[in-house]
């Protein structure tokens, strides 16, 4: 009987220490990689940015002082308009100096996710500028 509790209780705080790992990992707004580029999660980073049907999360790629991408996390966007922004706006960040991020033009169709998508590139670039 002891030795059940034992488990039992080993069992409990293992799960609930990788759990706490796997927190930590997901929280993290900004890493470096090895070949120098910073990735920024928007997720936290900007939750209140809303495209038409929600908040939509992005991953933003940094390397000297350039975006070098852009990907959509998950998002409950109408997929429809939501592709015209993955196919026509977020390639127009990519290459572009840091202080030129806010001159892009959104695509024509899907307006708020358009403004969505430039609003957590923008707060990306701020953050990489910040904390890097």
């Amino acid at each position: 009987m002891m030795m059940r509790k034992i488990a039992l209780l080993t069992s409990v705080v293992f799960m609930a220490a990788g759990m706490c790992f796997a927190a930590v990992g997901k929280g993290k707004v900004m890493v470096r990689k090895s070949d120098g580029t910073y990735v920024v999660n928007t997720t936290t980073l900007a939750p209140s940015v809303r495209g038409f049907r929600g908040a939509t999360p992005l991953e933003v790629s940094i390397r000297n002082n350039k975006v070098v991408g852009v990907k959509a996390l998950p998002n409950s966007e109408t997929p429809k308009y939501f592709s015209l922004v993955n196919t026509k706006l977020m390639p127009k960040f990519v290459g572009l100096r840091l202080n030129k991020v806010a001159s892009v033009d959104g695509v024509s169709g899907a307006t708020f996710s358009s403004k969505a998508v430039k609003a957590n590139v923008e707060a990306a670039v701020k953050y990489y500028k910040t904390h890097r």
